[in-house]
């Protein structure tokens, strides 16, 4: 494998270990919190105040389910970001599904909601976003090369 190839593994390896890192942070705070505190530290970028009030308990067991799934989701790419740095090409994929998936589900909705601050929100979307670019950009021609031989 090229030298090159290596080190677009390895830089998105370790991108994918801060976007896992803080997602399955993210989603042990809102786990631990409360239902308006779960979701100012979602959306950042609306006043804290619009978000304080009394949820049914129904919303806050959504808003806990979706933060298990930030928190699994962020440990499946740091174990993901392993094999990527072992240069495991199916790791590449199931990582960037996962990772990727997740993050594009925020960008959809709460990035182009304008309910997010650019600091952490939008920097974990550019991260994500780099880290596919780098390892796919080693899967498209190793993969070529193996299917050729």
């Amino acid at each position: 494998m090229k030298k090159s190839f290596v080190v677009f593994l390895r830089i998105s390896a370790v991108l994918w270990v801060i976007w896992g890192l803080v997602h399955l942070l993210a989603g042990t705070l809102i786990m631990s919190g409360g239902t308006a505190a779960g979701f100012q530290a979602i959306a950042d970028g609306v006043a804290p105040e619009t978000l304080e009030m009394d949820y049914p308990a129904a919303v806050g067991g959504v808003l806990h389910q979706h933060a298990w799934n930030l928190a699994w989701g962020g440990l499946v790419t740091i174990i993901g970001a392993v094999f990527i740095w072992r240069k495991n090409m199916t790791a590449i994929w199931v990582t960037a599904m996962i990772g990727g998936l997740l993050d594009l589900g925020y960008f959809i909705f709460i990035d182009l909601g304008g309910f997010n601050l650019f600091v952490p929100g939008t920097i974990m979307t550019i991260i994500s976003t780099l880290a596919i670019i780098l390892s796919f950009t080693v899967w498209v021609p190793t993969r070529k090369l193996t299917t050729a031989s």
